[in-house]
């Protein structure tokens, strides 16, 4: 599930709007570029978030970029205490799923900065301090603000083409990076910070929905009790003391700031506002994010946009898009699939001139 993992035909490619624009940079070919393109180099980072906070993280830079500047995409993890690879606590299998892009990005030539949300790994540990300290420190504009940070940090290494960028969010980190871009997409005096938007496994929407629906499937006796909890933090913005502990893992006593934007954040809505271009992966067995009840929203909106926009539906791949084996198979290890990765990287090179 986008919060937590308790609740646990052929590709469909639906492009939409514009064609995708030409490369941005036509660079001439040369004899060292296999060599280069062999390799990568990573580089750890630190950077200022939100209100104070220090974020950290890895910027992984294909070798071809100590000849000249690359692309450059911002890895934006999904929910929970997830780290920069893509990896939770509360689920023990390794998923690797942002440390897997990066490093197909990085072997296309396309670098990618990746970091640990607030509280989580070597960025800024969880106040002990009082609950209306960890309640401003979790806050959705906190999180929206370090999405917009690691762009900030991005564009500060020389190695990055500045006018080539892009934000990739998975399921949560989807709706943070919507939040983020519309500050980001905006043209400032004719230049754009941002040029792309990818959104893998992201919820068309609002979480209201998303996490009603989940519970009636998944937990259908404490759909009553969630409804009351999740009304309780959309009108107040704090989470009720004293739930059961199954409510607890879904609604922590420090999110109700969180949760009271997120749960009524509209995701097609916040898409449709926006003229970059954007990619849509879902994978078909995704059992957290449905297809196609939860994502249609999405793809509805790339058509009323005048920017260009595809969605791509991938046949036995999991909300964490990896491949299936079947209907037990949860999808969380392995490879990225094959044809998500493929995908991904065919759109983002032309698009960001890689």
């Amino acid at each position: 599930m986008i919060l937590r993992r308790a609740l646990l035909a052929a590709g469909l490619s639906a492009p939409l709007a514009a064609p995708l624009a030409a490369p941005l940079v036509a660079h001439a070919q040369s004899p060292w570029k296999g060599y280069y393109a062999a390799g990568m180099t990573q580089r750890l980072v630190k950077f200022a978030g939100s209100e104070g906070t220090t974020l950290a993280g890895i910027l992984l830079l294909p070798r071809w970029s100590e000849l000249q500047k690359v692309p450059g995409v911002v890895l934006i993890a999904g929910s929970g205490p997830t780290d920069r690879n893509g990896n939770n606590p509360l689920v023990p299998e390794r998923i690797d799923l942002l440390k897997l892009i990066a490093e197909r990005l990085a072997e296309a030539g396309i670098a990618s900065l990746r970091y640990d949300k607030r509280g989580v790994g070597a960025s800024t540990s969880r106040p002990s301090g009082t609950l209306e300290e960890q309640e401003r420190f979790f806050a959705w504009d906190n999180s929206v603000g370090d999405v917009a940070a690691a762009h900030g940090e991005l564009l500060k290494h020389d190695e990055i083409k500045s006018y080539a960028t892009a934000l990739l969010g998975h399921s949560e980190g989807g709706l943070l990076a919507l939040a983020a871009a519309k500050e980001l997409g905006a043209a400032t005096k004719g230049v754009r910070k941002l040029h792309a938007l990818v959104l893998a496994a992201t919820p068309g929407r609002p979480l209201a929905e998303i996490v009603r629906a989940q519970i009636a499937r998944n937990a259908p006796s404490l759909l009553e009790s969630a409804e009351r909890t999740m009304a309780a933090v959309m009108a107040t913005g704090r989470v009720p003391a004293g739930l059961p502990r199954e409510q607890q893992i879904l609604f922590p006593p420090y999110a109700g700031p969180f949760l009271q934007s997120l749960l009524s954040f509209d995701p097609a809505q916040a898409l449709a506002e926006l003229d970059i271009a954007c990619l849509l992966l879902q994978g078909a067995a995704d059992r957290q994010v449905l297809p196609m009840g939860d994502v249609q929203p999405l793809i509805d909106a790339l058509g009323q946009r005048g920017a260009s926009g595809e969605a791509v539906i991938f046949p036995a791949v999991s909300h964490n898009l990896k491949l299936v084996s079947g209907p037990a198979d949860l999808g969380f290890t392995g490879p990225l699939a094959p044809t998500v990765a493929d995908r991904l990287v065919s759109w983002l090179r032309p698009l960001l001139g890689a």
